[in-house]
């Protein structure tokens, strides 16, 4: 095993839908889409519409989908500002680029508001996750998880400004960095690591490899962390890249799996996931099985987003998303339901908006896919019993 450097704690949108618009039906066993709420400016929605052809099995559930920006660059994350606008990091250029709200004839305005010249980009490493502070009104901060040149690190600053580090030593290799960042409910910074190619390191509770981490904004260990001292809040993954809350304040987040098993796990505090000892449901006690797997030529899917009890992950090789709907306890209703399948190409963020909508971005642009002219690009969904709806 090779040695890793030691860990540090230093210190309205208004949706452009003159865009492309394609308006898709996915066969569910509910609702239609129902007429969208007011504005809360005062002015009446505007949204194709939609068909009303019912789907196999069930009434239509009728899915807006709007190319809102186009032209980017293996768009890595998406996190929204008060504006309305939104923060999103491209991989291998270490720009964040801010996409709104603001628009134009071809779609949202997209402006390069800072590059990270830190950022080591190679492989699946580069500029990955980024999140705002949820005092970003008074304290203007943004955080942002990169590769560099030793370590992936998280680092905090100002639009503009000097990045300062929070959580330094993460391992890093050509693949499996991780790179989920994001506030939870509680107020404090998670972030989710990958093994680096370093297996065992993920059962290692000091190690800061194949795990999710909660901290303060300052980089320390989160009070009430489950080990004493520790970063750590779950582990036993092998590379999580996205992760989301429901309406009930519960984590979930998706896997990469090996060969066999892509999943989305219920993250619980100081919960056990199994790698590399288990890859999806292994009936060991002493691991926690995932709530979904999917055979990973379906799937690997990088982002999550939660909207009330509805999940929707992004999936590169699966090309498509899986939405998984919730019971009011955080099970599993009914079966996974596939969208978007090959209509977009690699699909990779996915973020929850403030209007209830959810923008996804694709990801043909990393090596692996098949670019087209538009591509990279940022989608805004809406589904009929969503809450979205709100121009």
């Amino acid at each position: 095993m090779s040695a890793r450097p030691p860990y540090s704690r230093p210190g309205r949108l208004r949706a452009a839908l003159a865009a492309s618009c394609a308006t898709l039906l996915l066969a569910t066993a509910g609702c239609s889409f129902g007429d969208p709420p007011p504005d809360p400016a005062g002015e009446p929605p505007t949204f194709p519409t939609p068909s009303a052809t019912p789907g196999q099995g069930g009434v239509g559930q009728e899915v807006v989908a709007t190319v809102l920006a186009k032209g980017l660059r293996v768009p890595w994350a998406i996190a929204f500002l008060p504006d309305g606008g939104a923060l999103v990091t491209e991989r291998d250029s270490g720009r964040i680029l801010k996409v709104g709200p603001e628009s134009g004839p071809q779609g949202l305005t997209v402006t390069v508001v800072q590059t990270l010249s830190e950022v080591a980009a190679a492989g699946e490493g580069g500029l990955l996750g980024i999140a705002v502070s949820p005092a970003y009104a008074e304290d203007r901060t943004v955080f942002a998880y990169f590769t560099g040149d030793a370590d992936n690190r998280i680092v905090r600053f100002p639009l503009g400004g000097k990045p300062v580090p929070v959580l330094t030593g993460i391992p890093k290799a050509g693949n499996h960095n991780g790179g989920g960042l994001g506030f939870g409910p509680d107020g404090f910074l998670y972030a989710s690591t990958g093994d680096a190619g370093e297996q065992d390191a993920a059962q290692d509770r000091k190690s800061l490899a194949g795990k999710i981490l909660r901290l303060t904004p300052q980089g320390r260990p989160a009070p009430g962390n489950p080990f004493p001292d520790s970063p750590v809040w779950s582990l036993g993954h092998r590379n999580v890249q996205g992760f989301a809350w429901d309406g009930g304040k519960r984590m979930y987040a998706v896997e990469f799996g090996q060969t066999t098993w892509d999943e989305i796990n219920q993250i619980v505090k100081g919960g056990n996931y199994g790698w590399p000892v288990v890859e999806g449901r292994g009936g060991d006690k002493r691991y926690r099985d995932p709530i979904v797997q999917w055979r990973t030529s379906e799937a690997s899917c990088s982002g999550l987003a939660a909207t009330q009890r509805l999940l929707i992950t992004s999936c590169l090789r699966g090309k498509r998303l899986w939405l998984v709907e919730l019971t009011d306890t955080g099970g599993v209703l009914g079966q996974p339901r596939e969208l978007l399948t090959d209509r977009y190409g690699r699909l990779r963020a996915a973020a929850a908006a403030p209007d209830g909508s959810v923008w996804v971005s694709t990801s043909n642009h990393d090596g692996r896919g098949d670019p087209v002219p538009e591509d990279d690009r940022i989608l805004r969904l809406v589904f009929g019993e969503g809450g979205a709806g709100r121009s």
